[in-house]
């Protein structure tokens, strides 16, 4: 029976060992989320709300030991163990409190005579949720939430290092109140995972991955006309036009950069910087990053931690040292550290140009590139020149101009404005491009899986 281990990154000390299920164990839990499933859907969507509201509670309740082992398992840093914690709570009160009206028929006409039509929102069934580590509960929870006030089932593969985040997410909402097979947890090979997304009792596939995933999932799912929602990789742009004010730039740059250890979907990662400010910009930003000590991530005052893995730590080290060799140059960090853990330093790449990984590809580390824009036109180009479109932003003293700029010309899903931010429940998450498609939040989760069924009256 193969197993995982997951490890600490800072200290590289082993933490669990678990087993890696057989399709035939994994194919069992599906069965028992779909078995849940359908005494759930005939539950009220006041009464699903009860559940969800029990679970945030739980959430807060339990928030310090929650983030301490999502520190344990991929090197978050603590305090922001808590911030995703109480995202997570606001999550499940959005879905408790927006979802019974959200969901409710809607009453409708049609035909010349204006004959009454119904539109209901019915549960469809078990949603297969494949998720990465970054977030260890953030990821499943906004999946999750949604599911279950529309009526849904749901199984979760997480990613194999956050395993025990995963088990314990399942157990919590148990504990509120969630029926107990309703919420799956399967801990299985991507084999395994392929013939889980062609079983018939999966109704619906959500991925949060690398485009790459996406592709992959995407086309197992499509053969089998199965829905999905792909929330996919991108390397968000951010603009310093030439009237920005470069405090607040740098200040948020800097925060968009490393936060979360900069391994975050829409993290700031290209700087495209307007000829007017290009030096100002750049001396006070990277004095910024080269300040930035790591450290324990436990530590209250720590800005940086580790990286998820060792394996991610070589993933950024290779993408720096390639885009090295073909000219970008180092102007802060870039030195690996000699010490124990997957630490990589804040790093600020100059002269990036297309070719590159710190151009075209998603770097998920504390690693920024900079690029030099003639003027706003300019940068706004070299902006949307990116096969991602999941965020971005714009830094400008005009906020008029930069919403009509955000609005009618930044090709991503998501703009910030003078300001950074991961994901707020009242407000749609996704992309476009190679960033994937559907949407989460706001809203709009709570109807990506559902039956939109028109009831037709004489």
């Amino acid at each position: 029976m193969s197993t995982i281990t997951t490890v600490n990154p800072a200290t590289g000390q082993e933490l669990e060992t678990y087993s890696v299920m057989t399709e035939a164990e994994a194919t069992e839990r599906l069965e028992a989320s779909h078995g849940a499933f359908l005494a759930w859907r005939k539950t009220d969507h006041s009464e699903r709300a009860t559940v969800l509201k029990a679970i945030a509670g739980r959430l807060r309740d339990e928030a310090e030991d929650l983030a301490t082992l999502m520190t344990r398992e991929t090197g978050k840093l603590f305090k922001d163990g808590l911030t995703e914690v109480e995202i997570c709570a606001a999550i499940f009160d959005y879905a408790a409190e927006k979802g019974p009206a959200a969901l409710a028929d809607e009453e409708r006409t049609y035909g010349a005579d204006g004959q009454r039509g119904v539109v209901s929102y019915q549960p469809i069934g078990v949603i297969y949720s494949i998720q990465p580590w970054n977030f260890p509960f953030y990821q499943p929870v906004r999946v999750l939430a949604s599911a279950v006030m529309a009526g849904n089932g749901c199984v979760l593969k997480h990613a194999s290092i956050c395993t025990g985040s995963a088990l314990r997410l399942r157990a919590l909402c148990i504990a509120a109140g969630l029926p107990e097979d309703l919420f799956q947890v399967v801990v299985i090979d991507h084999e395994t995972s392929d013939a889980l997304i062609e079983h018939s009792l999966v109704r619906g596939v959500t991925l949060t991955g690398s485009d790459g995933a996406g592709r992959h999932v995407g086309g197992v799912a499509g053969k089998a006309l199965k829905k999905t929602v792909l929330e996919l990789g991108s390397n968000d742009a951010y603009l310093v036009l030439a009237d920005a004010d470069i405090e607040t730039a740098v200040k948020f740059s800097v925060m968009g950069r490393l936060y979360n250890n900069g391994e975050t979907c829409v993290s700031a990662k290209r700087f495209i910087v307007t000829d007017a400010v290009y030096d100002r910009f750049v001396e006070a930003f990277v004095a910024r990053m080269e300040a930035i000590t790591p450290g324990d991530p436990m530590d209250e005052d720590c800005e940086l931690g580790p990286l998820s893995s060792q394996d991610q730590f070589e993933t950024v080290r290779d993408q720096v040292e390639k885009s090295v060799a073909r000219g970008a140059k180092i102007l802060c960090g870039g030195k690996v550290p000699d010490r124990t853990g997957a630490y990589y330093p804040a790093t600020v790449l100059g002269d990036v140009t297309p070719g590159m990984p710190a151009y075209d590809d998603e770097i998920f580390g504390p690693v920024a590139s900079i690029i030099r824009a003639r003027d706003d036109e300019d940068a706004m180009r070299l902006a949307n020149d990116s096969r991602y479109g999941l965020g971005g932003g714009i830094f400008s003293r005009n906020e008029d101009r930069a919403f009509r700029l955000a609005r009618d010309h930044f090709d991503t899903g998501m703009v910030r404005i003078n300001s950074f931010g991961a994901a707020d429940p009242n407000m749609p998450f996704g992309g476009v491009k190679d960033s994937g498609y559907g949407r989460e939040h706001g809203g709009f989760g709570l109807k990506e899986f559902v039956n939109v069924k028109s009831i037709f009256l004489p």
